[in-house]
């Protein structure tokens, strides 16, 4: 691309081959096997996103980023939402740490967790009534979406670690094969929301649900 350049390649056990790009026209993101994760126009789809999302006068708390990447999610809901607690968990170390070098994620103030989501929710204390009003669900690995994240026991645990009137955003890619998938996922969340809003910023569908 005319005008980028390559500022650290990195090898990752979970999202293969990461690259840090900073161009003239999208700034500085982090793409993993050749898909943008973070920054750029990742930036831009989640804007759109958070629009729809609550409004000014919902007070929103606790905040919950499952697949927190390099941080872009994280600095938009803490611009929203200055006052909101903010955890984010991640497998992937490398991610989070050249979020932390070049997107600013250090700054924000998350409570980061380098877990596996299924285990972040299975470590909780039993007793806990820590919920949260906020939901983020992004957890690609590169453009493979893990199978035990659709599963009815991650999705009840979703909705049991939700407060009453909080909401969940699901983000799925939507091009080629992967819009079967995310439409079968999308029906699939009927069962378990009142309201799912199907949102297409992009080449994503991000499913907007709500109990």
């Amino acid at each position: 691309m005319l005008g980028s350049k390559i500022l650290e390649e990195r090898e990752s056990r979970f999202n293969g081959k990461i690259k840090v790009v900073k161009t003239l026209g999208m700034g500085t993101y982090i793409k993993a096997e050749g898909l943008t994760q973070s920054g750029g126009i990742v930036e831009t789809i989640w804007k759109q996103t958070l629009r729809k999302v609550f409004n000014s006068k919902n007070k929103i708390q606790n905040v919950l980023i499952l697949g927190l990447g390099g941080g872009t999610l994280a600095k938009l809901i803490n611009k929203k939402w200055p006052d909101a607690k903010i955890v984010g968990v991640d497998i992937d170390s490398v991610m989070v740490e050249l979020g932390k070098k070049y997107l600013g994620l250090g700054k924000v103030g998350v409570d980061i967790k380098i877990c596996d989501a299924l285990k972040f929710f299975e470590r909780k204390p039993s007793n806990s009534d820590n919920k949260y009003d906020l939901i983020i669900v992004d957890l690609y690995q590169g453009d493979k979406f893990p199978e035990k994240f659709e599963t009815v026991k991650f999705l009840d645990l979703i909705v049991k670690n939700l407060s009453e009137g909080g909401e969940v955003v699901f983000n799925r890619l939507y091009f080629g094969d992967k819009r079967s998938q995310a439409v079968k996922f999308g029906n699939k969340l009927k069962k378990y929301f009142d309201r799912v809003e199907w949102v297409y910023p992009e080449a994503n569908l991000m499913l907007v649900c709500k109990t």
